[in-house]
């Protein structure tokens, strides 16, 4: 693949993960749009390992005490704040990893990668994220994140799985929903990424052999890489904004952006 279509899916997937409007659907829709070769899932996925590694160093101190309280969590405790972390990602990572096995297993995965599927889903899911940061209050932090909230919001992240909904987009829905501020809410989906990430790369991992290519690697390594920048960047940015920006800009560009796509699918 042509070194400078990798920094543009880099690009594209850095600066689009944590912003609520689908980085997936925009990877799948630049081979729709640009009539070049689909990069295929394994560099999709790639792409989302380098925004892990974004991800974990931008919450190094949350994610640091979530891996050192995980063993006791495993077991049932949740005493200190890390176990309790721990406790709740693995509750809301549950619905996305049963949800993601039903998909691929029905056959579904690949048929939803299109451009009608994901022209739908950025108006629909574009209004829902407005509907709810600008109804619900914001009355929660993320340390009153319970099991009961963890496994609500699980659920919308599986939700994101059909293209174009947006993960992050999808699950500060469901924060704001719950009564989260905006930039809790969007703290508690930045981490809610962090196992399903691991989940897809581990995917990745097993998905390739020590007959892939030389090449086929290359390409990994350099959109991992270029996706951590960016990632690390968008979200530092991100997350200064909603000190005193909503999420209404964002839901406009869903908007226009499924329109135009709508128009392109049925003319």
């Amino acid at each position: 693949m042509p070194l400078y279509y990798l920094v543009i899916i880099a690009l594209i997937q850095g600066i689009t993960e944590f912003l609520p409007v689908s980085s997936s659907g925009h990877l799948i829709l630049l081979p729709s749009l640009t009539g070049a070769e689909d990069q295929g899932q394994v560099i999709d996925v790639a792409a989302h390992f380098g925004t892990l590694f974004a991800v974990i160093a931008f919450f190094w101190a949350d994610v640091r005490s979530a891996v050192i309280g995980l063993p006791k969590a495993l077991i049932g405790h949740g005493t200190t704040q890390g176990e309790r972390l721990a406790q709740l990602l693995i509750i809301a990572t549950i619905p996305v990893v049963i949800a993601g096995f039903a998909l691929k297993m029905s056959g579904y995965n690949d048929a939803l990668r299109n451009i009608t599927v994901i022209g739908w889903t950025m108006i629909i899911f574009g209004i829902v994220l407005w509907y709810f940061d600008t109804k619900s209050p914001s009355i929660k932090n993320t340390p009153d994140w319970t099991r009961k909230d963890a496994a609500i919001m699980g659920l919308w992240q599986a939700i994101a799985l059909i293209p174009g909904v947006s993960r992050s987009g999808a699950t500060i829905s469901g924060a704001r929903a719950l009564g989260y501020t905006r930039s809790d809410g969007a703290k508690l989906a930045m981490l809610m990424s962090i196992p399903t990430i691991i989940a897809s790369a581990t995917l990745l991992v097993l998905s390739l052999d020590a007959q892939s290519s030389a090449t086929l690697w290359r390409d990994i390594l350099i959109v991992v890489a270029l996706s951590f920048g960016a990632a690390l960047v968008a979200l530092s940015l991100m997350m200064k904004l909603l000190k005193s920006v909503s999420f209404t800009p964002y839901v406009i560009y869903r908007i226009a952006l499924g329109a135009v796509l709508l128009v392109i699918a049925y003319t």
